[in-house]
């Protein structure tokens, strides 16, 4: 099977690789030649799909599924109407996906369905967190710890388009977790629950899986989740994160397209690959049959940045900026990577995928592929990225 990834940055890194697993051949579309996910392409072409479109055509004659591997508003209706023309699958829910695109309508919709999100200023102390309402993932969000730093990102921000522009809401401690759901005819199923971690920009540095949380709260999450893809009338699939505050679990996001780095995370664990389920639903039209096994591996995904001086664990920003990756097996002890890894540069980067037994053997199995990248390099002890 022949499928186009459109986009080489993170989606497409995960499309492709998910691709891989799935044993298909990928044409990666980019108008940047040195997209990270070209390297896990069978082919590549470089072109911006928010031109003219003609030139594509013949390249995608025998492509059953286009996966969109971007959030450019004008690429994405260039290629609704491309696969309109050649009569190839779409993977992308337009319209649940102008929904999520605003943090703002998704909030409204959050508490018109009774679901818990962290409280909006001012009906809420310090500190807070401040996200920009049109962009996804960790995208420009700050955080605003008192009186002072709240009238400094006013002033900065121009405060008579702060409400249009921004959501400021409380800043809420404790651990994040993210699930996906795959909808298709009224039909949503939740998937797999996996734990988010990240560095201090709030970019997701390490993705670990099965989730930890209690049963009960799984159960609601998982219920949240369906919910949700019910009330969108999902197709496709979406991810939703929200964080553990106490004992109750708030939303914080929803995005109706292919997350990155959670897929693969739930792949390793179950054995379940999105990509294939999205092919049930975009090509052959039907409700995908999904099953959550009890004997779920451990498993842990990061990203980590070597440099001369140090091994760094750091948010997947990192990766965007990749030279063309490789797929690795036991690279430096880890199961697998994806990298751009020469020893002609002092620096690369690395996505690391380790899986094992247990939760304590799976994080002792990191480690040491940490301290073997120390000491094959000579590096310092491994760098965290923490929030403050």
């Amino acid at each position: 099977m022949r499928i186009a990834v459109v986009g080489g940055k993170l989606q497409g890194i995960e499309a492709a690789y998910l691709a891989r697993m799935a044993g298909w051949e990928i044409l990666m579309i980019d108008k940047n030649p040195d997209a990270p996910a070209r390297g896990l392409a069978d082919s590549f072409f470089r072109f911006d799909v928010t031109s003219d479109l003609k030139e594509l055509y013949p390249l995608l004659n025998d492509v059953e599924l286009i996966i969109p591997a971007l959030e450019n508003q004008k690429a994405l209706h260039s290629l609704e109407s491309l696969a309109g023309q050649i009569n190839s699958a779409l993977a992308f829910d337009f319209e649940s996906h102008s929904v999520t695109a605003s943090k703002k309508e998704s909030d409204r919709l959050f508490r018109k369905w009774g679901f818990p999100s962290p409280q909006y200023w001012p009906q809420c102390g310090f500190p807070l967190i401040a996200k920009p309402s049109g962009l996804s993932g960790s995208r420009g969000i700050q955080k605003i710890r008192n009186e002072t730093d709240l009238a400094v990102f006013e002033e900065k921000e121009k405060k008579a388009n702060l409400e249009e522009r921004w959501i400021i809401q409380e800043f809420l401690e404790g651990p994040s977790y993210s699930i996906e759901v795959i909808g298709f005819n009224g039909c949503f199923l939740p998937l797999q629950a996996t734990v988010i971690e990240v560095d201090r920009t709030y970019d997701c540095k390490r993705v670990r899986a099965p989730a930890d949380l209690p049963q009960i709260l799984d159960r609601q999450f998982a219920d949240m989740a369906e919910a949700t893809g019910k009330h969108l009338n999902l197709k496709g699939i979406m991810d939703m994160e929200v964080i553990r505050h106490g004992n109750q679990l708030k939303i914080l996001e929803i995005d109706a397209r292919l997350p990155s780095q959670t897929p693969t995370a739930v792949l390793k664990s179950t054995g379940i690959n999105m990509m294939e389920h999205l092919y049930t639903v975009f090509v052959e039209q039907k409700t995908p049959s999904i099953e959550l096994g009890p004997e779920a591996k451990n498993v842990v995904l990061e990203h980590i940045r070597v440099t001369p001086d140090c091994l760094d664990v750091c948010g997947e920003h990192i990766m965007s900026a990749a030279r063309p990756l490789r797929h690795e097996r036991n690279f430096f002890g880890a199961d697998e990577a994806l990298t751009d890894f020469d020893p002609q540069y002092p620096e690369w980067v690395a996505t690391l995928i380790i899986t094992d037994a247990s939760a304590d053997a799976v994080a002792a199995k990191s480690t040491h592929v940490h301290e073997n990248i120390q000491s094959t390099f000579g590096l310092p002890l491994c760098l965290e990225s923490i929030p403050a």
